[in-house]
């Protein structure tokens, strides 16, 4: 089933204890993002008080008891965008509860992780995010009887290889 609009963010805000999102690619061609990005590549360095809606819903899940983890998987030298995108939204996303941790495969074989996004929800339901080769989003795809043994492996292995955010970004 796909899930768009209302109803993928309805989907998501349901989750009741853990939602782990494992992205892999050096580039998301999000259209919001275009005007920040042009600002980014221009040198500006982003506000300090950068505001954007998804902290609120960060803040809302840790309210609430909720984990929302992210590993990002890179290789050097990381893409503008992914330099965009630890400045100007991780680094807020960090302050507002959410665990994001960093696997740099620069220098090693990958540990076993597929080679595409996903969102797993409560340890039951999983949710393939898929893209062109640009980066652009085509759809959410929620999976019908996936193996969540497997996607559990997953999300271990990808945070027992990675590092914070904030050691990643800060080294």
């Amino acid at each position: 089933m796909l899930l768009d609009g209302d109803a993928w963010r309805e989907f998501f805000d349901a989750y009741e204890r853990s939602a782990f999102r494992l992205e892999t690619l050096p580039v998301y061609a999000v259209r919001e993002e275009e005007d920040e990005f042009r600002r980014f590549l221009a040198g500006e360095k982003p506000p300090k008080d950068s505001y954007y809606p998804w902290l609120d819903r960060v803040r809302r899940f840790r309210a609430t008891g909720r984990i929302i983890q992210r590993v990002h998987v890179v290789t050097r030298p990381l893409s503008d965008y992914l330099r965009y995108e630890f400045e100007w939204a991780y680094a807020f996303n960090v302050k507002a509860g959410e665990d994001i941790r960093i696997l740099d495969l620069t220098d090693r074989q990958n540990p076993g992780l597929p080679d595409e996004d996903f969102w797993m929800f409560d340890e039951s339901s999983i949710v393939r995010m898929m893209y062109r080769p640009d980066g652009t989003q085509i759809g959410r795809e929620l999976l019908t009887n996936p193996d969540i043994d497997l996607y559990i492996r997953y999300r271990d292995i990808a945070l027992a290889h990675a590092v914070s955010f904030e050691e990643y970004w800060a080294g």
